[in-house]
C-alpha cells in the first residue's frame, strides 16, 4: 500500500490519507457590514473542489479570533454567529465528501491591517478606511517604514487567550474536527516566541520559558474547550532563518528552540505540529527549493514524540510518498500545487497505485 494513502489516526479521529491541504488565505470575505469576515460562495467552491479531489484534511485559511487579528480586512473571522454559520455551510460539504475539516485559529499581531496581496499588500494606516492599529508583544514594526504596533498589556493578552477559546467553541459548533493554532509566519504567537520581535521584560518576555508562555496559554485554553477525542494542531515556524545567516547579527528563533517547544506543546495536549518556517523578518535570506522545509519536520519528529506534517514545495506524488515512507513526516501539506490542481490527491493515488476517491458524479471520467 502507498504510505501517502495509509489512514492516520490521531486521538479518535481517522484521516483517510496523508495528503492534506494547508491553510491558504483567500482574502475574499466581505470587509464591511454585518457579513464582515463571513465565508461565502468563493470559500465553499474553493474548499469543495479539494474535497472532491481527494484531500484527506482541508484546513480553512487563517481565521481571525477577533477583528484586530485579521491580516487584511478581507480575512475570515470567527467572533460572531454569522461567521460561524458561514463556515458551517462549508464544513458540511467537506464532511459529506470524505475530507476532514480543520480550521486555523489565528491572530496576525503586528502584520495585521494590510491590503490584499494582489493590491500590493501594503499596511493600511489606522486613519485610512478599513484600517486599524496592529498590536504586538513589543512596539517594533515589521518593516523599517511600517506602522509601529501597540504593545499589548497583560489584560489585553488575557483577552486574546479568551478570544482563541471562544473561536474554538464556535469552530466546534460549526462542525470542524481539527483545530490548528497559528504560531508561525511572523504572526502574533510567533512574535512572542521569537527574540527578534519580543523585547518585553515582564513574564511574557526575556527567557525562553517566558516567551513561550502565551503559546502554552492559548493551547491550554483551546484544549479546554476542544473535545478529548479530537486533535489540536499547532503551526510552527521552525526557524526564523536568521541564525542560519550569522553575518546578519540578529537573534532569532531556531530549530533547537522548536524542538524544545514541541515537547512542551505535546505535554499541553497538542497532537501534531504543522512545521513551516520564516515570516518574522521580511529580509531574512531563505534557501528555498523542492521540499526545503522537510528537514525541519524530520528533525522535530526524530527528537520528540510529536507527529509532524511537512510543507514547502511538495509537488510530486513520489516526492510526497518518500517523505512519508522514509519516516520524515506523518503527513504532507500540499499548498500551491493544490491551488493549481484541486484533484492532486486523486491523481497522486493513481500514480502510487492507491484507490482514488472520485465522487459518483465523476465516475464516467475515471
Amino acid at each position: 500500500m502507498s504510505a501517502l494513502f495509509e489512514p492516520l489516526t490521531l486521538r479518535e479521529l481517522t484521516f483517510p490519507n496523508r495528503a492534506w491541504m494547508p491553510p491558504m488565505c483567500q482574502y475574499s470575505a466581505p470587509d464591511e457590514g454585518p457579513d464582515t469576515g463571513v465565508a461565502g460562495d468563493w470559500h465553499l467552491a474553493h474548499q469543495a473542489a479539494r474535497a472532491v479531489g481527494g484531500a484527506g484534511l482541508i484546513i480553512t485559511e487563517a481565521t481571525a479570533v477577533n477583528p484586530e487579528g485579521r491580516i487584511s480586512p478581507a480575512d475570515l473571522g470567527l467572533w460572531n454567529d454569522r461567521q460561524q454559520d458561514g463556515l458551517a455551510r462549508v464544513v458540511a460539504f467537506l464532511r459529506a465528501h470524505g475530507s476532514v475539516p480543520g480550521i486555523q485559529l489565528a491572530h496576525a499581531g503586528r502584520k495585521a491591517s494590510t491590503e490584499r496581496p494582489w493590491r500590493g499588500g501594503a499596511p493600511i494606516a489606522p486613519d485610512e478606511p478599513y484600517g486599524w492599529r496592529p498590536v504586538a508583544p513589543s512596539p517594533l514594526p515589521f518593516t523599517a517604514d511600517g506602522p509601529v504596533p501597540a504593545e499589548l498589556t497583560r489584560e489585553q493578552i488575557g483577552r486574546i487567550v479568551e478570544d482563541f477559546a471562544a473561536a474554538a467553541r464556535r469552530a466546534l459548533a460549526a462542525g470542524f474536527q481539527v483545530a490548528e493554532i497559528h504560531g508561525a509566519h511572523g504572526y502574533l504567537l510567533h512574535e512572542f516566541v521569537s527574540p527578534h520581535a519580543n523585547r518585553r521584560t515582564d513574564e511574557y518576555g526575556g527567557s525562553f520559558e517566558n516567551r513561550i508562555r502565551l503559546s502554552l496559554e492559548v493551547v491550554d485554553a483551546v484544549r479546554a474547550v476542544w473535545p478529548d477525542e479530537l486533535p489540536v494542531f499547532y503551526r510552527i515556524s521552525a526557524t526564523d532563518w536568521l541564525s542560519e545567516n550569522p553575518q546578519d547579527g540578529r537573534e532569532g528563533w531556531t530549530v533547537p528552540d522548536s524542538v524544545r517547544l514541541a515537547k512542551e506543546l505535546l505535554a499541553h495536549g497538542v497532537d501534531l505540529l504543522d512545521v513551516s518556517s520564516g515570516g518574522i523578518a521580511p529580509d531574512a535570506r531563505i534557501t528555498a527549493g523542492p521540499g526545503y522545509q522537510v528537514p525541519f519536520a524530520a528533525q522535530i519528529k526524530a527528537e520528540t514524540d510529536v507527529p509532524v506534517a511537512a510543507v514547502g514545495e511538495i509537488t510530486e506524488p513520489r516526492q510526497a510518498e518518500e517523505i512519508i515512507a522514509s519516516g520524515q513526516a506523518d503527513a504532507v501539506l500540499v499548498g500551491r500545487e493544490l491551488l493549481r490542481d484541486p484533484f492532486w490527491p486523486n491523481r497522486a493515488a493513481r500514480v502510487l497505485g492507491a484507490e482514488p476517491t472520485w465522487p459518483d458524479q465523476y465516475h464516467r471520467a475515471v
